[in-house]
C-alpha cells in the first residue's frame, strides 16, 4: 500500500477530563463530537487494496468483509480516514449501539464471520482524515482535515456516515446527555488549529459515569500467577437471580496479593477444603484464554464506578471505589441502576442538532 502515512498508522487518541470544555478555552476554539462506542478504524485504501487499522497490533480487515467492499465502491481512490465500526441494534426508530454484537463480529472462523456480516453488517462513523486523493493531512488544521473528510465523503451512502460537529459547547452537552439512549458513552472536543497526532492524546473525551453496588461473586488469578487478576461482579435481577455483571480488573502489584489473603475468609471450598472454581462463558476476546475463576460467598459489597449497563452486564470494565459493609447483598438490585432514556440511532446520525 503506497499511501504517505508511516505504517503501520496509530489512530490519535483522547485523555479524560469531568465536563465539556468551554469553546474559548483553547486557542482557535474547540470543535465537538458524539463519541461513538465501537471498535476504533482508520480505514486506508490504495486502489484495490484496502485494510482497516485497528488501535491494536492487528487489523480488522478479515472481520468485516461488507466493509472491505464498501470502502471498493465508494471511497476515494487513495485515502486514510479515521472513525468508528458500530453495529446497531433494534427497529427503525428504535435503533441503538449494539456492543456485544459488535464484538461477536471478531469470530476466527472464515464462516461464521461471513454468515455474521449478513446477519449483524458494521457500519463506520468518519471523524477525522488523515488522506484523501493521495495527499497526506497530517499536518492540516482539524478544522481543514473536516472540510477534506465532508468531500471525501459528499456522494457516499450506507454503511459509511459523517459525524456531526458543532462549535457550541452548548449544544455538545446536549449532545453527552440526549445521545447516550442510543449508545453512544459522552463528547469529544478537538482543538480546531491541532493537527493530526498519532498515538498522541491531544483531543479531550468526556464520558458518562455512574456509580453501583454490586455483589462480590469470585477471582481470577492474575496472568503472571500472583494475585487477584480480576474480581467477578453481581447484582441480582427481578427473579431473585444473581446475575454476572463484569469484573475490576486494575489493580497494583501490592493490592493483588492483598486481595489474596483479604478474600480468604470467603472462599467457597469443598469437602475436602479446597477452592470451589467455576468458569464464566467464553467469549470472542477469551477463547483461548482462562476463564476459571475462584468461587466467594455473595456476601461482600462493593462500590464501583461504570459508564453504561447493557442488559445485565457492564459495557466495560469498571473501576473500584470502596468496600461497603453497611450494604446487604440482596439490596444489590439490577433494576436501581440508573439508565439513559432511549434515544433512537438514526436521530444521532442526521446532520441537524
Amino acid at each position: 500500500m503506497d499511501l504517505p502515512l508511516e505504517m503501520p498508522i496509530t489512530p490519535m487518541l483522547a485523555k479524560a477530563t469531568p465536563a465539556v470544555p468551554a469553546a474559548d478555552s483553547v486557542d482557535g476554539g474547540f470543535l465537538y463530537e458524539p463519541k461513538w462506542d465501537g471498535f476504533r478504524c482508520i480505514v486506508l485504501r490504495d486502489g484495490d487494496d484496502v485494510e482497516l487499522a485497528s488501535r491494536g497490533s492487528k487489523p480488522l480487515t478479515r472481520y468485516f468483509p461488507e466493509l472491505v467492499d464498501a470502502v471498493r465502491a465508494q471511497l476515494p481512490d487513495r485515502c486514510a480516514l479515521d472513525g468508528e465500526v458500530v453495529v446497531r441494534t433494534g427497529e427503525q426508530g428504535a435503533a441503538r449501539l449494539d456492543f456485544e454484537a459488535l464484538g461477536q463480529r471478531i469470530h476466527p472462523a472464515d464462516s461464521r464471520v461471513r454468515k455474521l456480516s449478513v446477519e449483524t453488517p458494521a457500519e463506520v462513523i468518519f471523524f477525522d482524515a488523515l488522506v484523501v486523493d493521495g495527499r497526506s493531512l497530517l499536518d492540516e488544521p482539524f478544522e481543514r482535515r473536516r472540510h477534506a473528510l465532508e468531500h471525501a465523503l459528499r456522494s457516499v451512502g450506507a454503511p459509511f456516515h459523517l459525524t456531526r460537529v458543532t462549535d457550541d459547547a452548548a449544544v455538545a452537552q446536549d449532545w453527552f446527555n440526549r445521545f447516550e439512549g442510543a449508545g453512544l458513552d459522552g463528547v469529544v472536543a478537538k482543538a480546531k488549529r491541532s493537527t493530526y497526532q498519532p498515538g498522541k492524546r491531544t483531543m479531550m473525551k468526556i464520558k458518562h459515569t455512574r456509580t453501583a453496588d454490586a455483589v462480590l461473586l469470585g477471582y481470577r488469578i492474575h496472568k503472571s500467577g500472583n494475585g487477584v487478576g480480576s474480581l467477578l461482579l453481581g447484582m441480582y435481577d427481578d427473579d431473585g437471580n444473581l446475575r454476572n455483571v463484569g469484573g475490576i480488573v486494575s489493580f497494583t502489584a501490592k493490592r493483588r496479593v492483598e486481595l489474596i489473603d483479604e478474600l480468604a475468609p470467603l472462599v467457597e471450598r469443598d469437602d475436602e477444603g479446597d477452592a470451589v472454581h467455576g468458569a464464566t462463558d467464553r467469549s470472542r476476546f477469551s477463547s483461548n484464554k482462562d476463564v476459571s475463576f475462584v468461587r466467594l460467598r455473595p456476601e461482600r459489597v462493593v462500590e464501583v464506578k461504570f459508564d453504561q449497563l447493557e442488559g445485565y452486564r457492564f459495557r466495560h470494565g469498571v473501576t473500584f471505589l470502596r468496600w461497603r459493609p453497611d450494604r446487604e447483598p440482596e439490596s444489590c438490585q439490577l433494576s436501581q441502576v440508573d439508565r439513559a432514556a432511549a434515544y433512537d440511532l438514526d436521530d444521532v446520525l442526521t446532520t441537524g442538532e
